[in-house]
């Protein structure tokens, strides 16, 4: 089990607490504190919101290490699992496996159910859809007050236009199953909240599956629909498939999207290489350092050790809680020269950003291509695109599980 003791690690390093709050001064960079214990010992024990002491592992080559080991579990029903919130710990026994907390063959089983709409050729066919809908939503932006609210005008819309067209949820729904994503990921809101909006959102749902049984469509809903009917699925766990599809699906991109606009409006070089981009290549590989430099996922993966296992000088061991910061790895100079600069044209397909190993964010093809649509459209159509206020008066979502920003006013 974690050691909960007080004290210091063996070499003589406070045992931090855990999240480390950002600084305001710096916003888009993960917290000065948490950099500092990485550079110091890339393995080694935090304290989190319930007293334990799981260890951290922090730099880039120790997460990827983890990240693959078969020794470390996703079960977070095992005793001394390091939840990130006091809900996600008083709500587990309703919680069955999913692909997120499944391991081995029930892991690969689950997975595979939920690949084939998510490959990449399945995702590019997606690309015209994703840019028209880039089009209108810029459009109305326009057309609109100025100023606006990027995220209810751009950010959130787009990806949940997305997921519901591949889903086969009415997006007329919007603002009902958003809400109830904005509490899933939450990390102050109390069990009894967090349970009551899941019935809800999955209430929704099953409804959603038992028309599909009876009059299929051509969509992600109908695919698992026509499980259920074969009794390949329960309409149960059918329905907490698409409510993780459908959480996932537009609250990481809805970040990225926001929370990247305001970090090149401050970075107007960067921003001017996005804007005159011809090359596809060139908007691609800005997504990914974007992507690095962000790492939206700030409070990082989860895993407990089932063996011993020998990283960096340390035993972690049988029962021992792990914490993967995914924001100190991908700002590791080991791996990231200069990591604290933002540079388009860097070379960060390596980064873990969407996590590593076989728990690898199953919907980042379509996360990378929306990001490519929009930073390769909005900022080239809107060439005077700028902050309506000042950067101090962003409130920035360190409460919740995908870090962002709550609304960006933007002028033109």
């Amino acid at each position: 089990m974690a050691d909960s003791d007080t004290g210091a690690t063996a070499a003589g390093i406070a045992v931090p607490e855990y999240p480390t709050p950002r600084s305001s001064q710096c916003p888009f960079a993960p917290p000065a504190e948490l950099l500092e214990l990485r550079d110091a010992k890339p393995v080694a024990r935090a304290r989190i919101w319930d007293g334990s002491t799981p260890w951290l592992v922090t730099g880039h080559a120790a997460q990827r290490a983890i990240l693959t080991d078969p020794r470390v579990s996703t079960d977070e029903h095992v005793p001394g699992f390091p939840f990130p919130t006091q809900a996600m710990a008083e709500t587990v026994a309703h919680r069955p496996l999913t692909i997120f907390n499944a391991d081995g063959d029930v892991h690969a089983r689950i997975r595979k159910m939920m690949t084939s709409p998510f490959t990449r050729n399945r995702m590019e066919k997606l690309r015209p859809a994703i840019q028209k809908y880039t089009d209108q939503l810029i459009d109305q932006m326009l057309a609109g007050p100025n100023p606006t609210d990027l995220v209810t005008t751009l950010s959130l819309p787009l990806p949940s236009l997305m997921i519901c067209e591949l889903l086969g949820v009415p997006y007329s729904d919007h603002d009902f199953f958003q809400e109830h994503a904005s509490v899933a990921t939450k990390r102050d809101v109390t069990a009894e909240e967090n349970v009551a909006s899941m019935q809800s959102l999955g209430g929704y749902l099953t409804r959603l599956l038992e028309a599909r049984i009876e009059e299929p469509g051509d969509d992600v809903l109908s695919d698992f629909a026509a499980r259920v009917k074969v009794e390949e699925l329960t309409i149960a766990d059918a329905t907490l498939l698409c409510m993780v599809l459908l959480i996932a699906g537009h609250e990481t991109s809805a970040n990225m999207i926001t929370l990247a606009t305001a970090l090149l409006l401050e970075s107007p070089e960067q921003l001017a290489l996005l804007q005159t981009a011809q090359n596809p290549q060139f908007v691609a590989n800005a997504v990914d350092e974007l992507l690095r430099y962000l790492t939206i996922a700030h409070l990082g993966q989860r895993r407990i050790a089932r063996e011993d296992i020998e990283l960096e000088g340390e035993t972690i061991q049988a029962g021992d809680g792990i914490v993967v910061p995914l924001p100190a790895g991908n700002w590791d100079p080991a791996a990231f020269p200069e990591p604290d600069r933002l540079d388009l044209t860097r070379e960060a397909r390596h980064h873990v950003a969407f996590g590593w190993g076989p728990h690898q964010c199953l919907g980042q093809q379509l996360a990378r291509i929306e990001l490519q649509v929009v930073y390769g459209t909005l900022y080239r159509r809107v060439p005077t695109l700028r902050l309506a206020v000042s950067r101090d008066e962003l409130e920035f979502r360190g409460d919740s599980l995908a870090y962002g920003v709550y609304e960006l006013p933007v002028a033109w």
